[in-house]
């Protein structure tokens, strides 16, 4: 396994100092966010590390130049935006940036891409099966044929009051994610697997890796704290940020020895990114750097 982090904490950098910065603290790799550039839509979005609407040869090759001075990889590019969105022309746009950060990652010779498989959060889990059925074969199809793999990161994107009820992310579960793959049975479409939001939403985060071993893609390292007397107080129905928070790696509730010891049972061999949404590390950007090496410690004996 190789550790890493998701660039989207480090905003400010260019490309090449979020690689001189994970060089320098000892990281394998990193996950490189591709938004589209202009303004971000929400917390962590919007962050372009790599502009794949500008992706020529020359780009490729400083890219890959930067890579090896550096010594570190890069694991995959990211992009999560909502394509299942009620909107069709603002589908397409998500949709088509997808399909660009594919070939994007084609051209730089990589295997991965992460991102949401959305939801329309005003209609029901089998309403959207029909938005899903319309609009994602051929994006997988457009993978298949770059040889890049898809991961679906499984958070709910219910957080907040614009979310309710639903959440903008469809690939919640267990028994979604095998929905989801019995309609797209694509080795190419799989998982960039986070066990927090499994422990938020009072699931296993440790079963799933043996029974989707197949499909984990890549996997994001974030903790998540339950506080149990406000989930008393506020209840299973309210907005999910009134009980739980996202936390650093080895600071809230997921067993990382467990998580680990699953990851290394059925073999995995890929990136493990660390994602930093953790409130108490955001005031500065020396807190933000602070947050991924503590994390970093935090885990760095899973790894040889």
């Amino acid at each position: 396994m190789q550790l890493g982090f998701v660039t989207a904490i480090l905003p400010e950098f260019s490309l090449e100092e979020v690689l001189q910065f994970a060089a320098d603290e000892g990281f394998a790799c990193i996950e490189v966010m591709c938004w589209p550039p202009g303004k971000a839509e929400r917390r962590y979005a919007g962050v372009t590390h790599i502009d794949v609407t500008a992706l020529d040869d020359a780009k490729v090759t400083e890219i890959k130049s930067l890579c090896a001075r550096h010594g570190v990889a890069i694991s995959g590019l990211g992009y999560y935006p909502n394509p299942l969105v009620a909107d069709e022309t603002e589908a397409k746009v998500y949709l088509d940036h997808i399909k660009t950060v594919i070939s994007g990652a084609q051209k730089l010779g990589l295997k991965n891409i992460n991102t949401f498989v959305g939801r329309e959060h005003t209609l029901s889990i089998p309403d959207n099966w029909k938005l899903f059925d319309q609009r994602w074969p051929e994006v997988v199809k457009h993978a298949e044929s770059c040889d890049v793999n898809i991961g679906i990161e499984n958070c709910p994107m219910l957080f907040t009051y614009d979310e309710w009820p639903g959440g903008k992310n469809l690939a919640i579960s267990p028994k979604i994610w095998r929905e989801m793959f019995e309609k797209i049975p694509s080795a190419n479409f799989g998982l960039n697997y986070d066990p927090s939001h499994l422990v938020w939403q009072m699931m296993d985060p440790i079963q799933p890796i043996y029974d989707f071993a197949d499909r984990i893609h890549h996997v994001h390292a974030k903790d998540v704290r339950v506080y149990h007397d406000k989930l008393k107080d506020a209840g299973i129905l309210a907005t999910p940020l009134e009980y739980h928070q996202p936390k650093l790696p080895g600071l809230g509730d997921v067993n990382w020895g467990d998580f680990f010891a699953a990851l290394t049972d059925v073999r995995y061999t890929g990136p493990v990114c660390i994602e930093v949404e953790d409130r108490a590390y955001e005031g500065s950007l020396e807190d933000r750097k602070k947050a991924l090496r503590i994390s970093r410690d935090n885990i760095k004996r899973y790894f040889g």
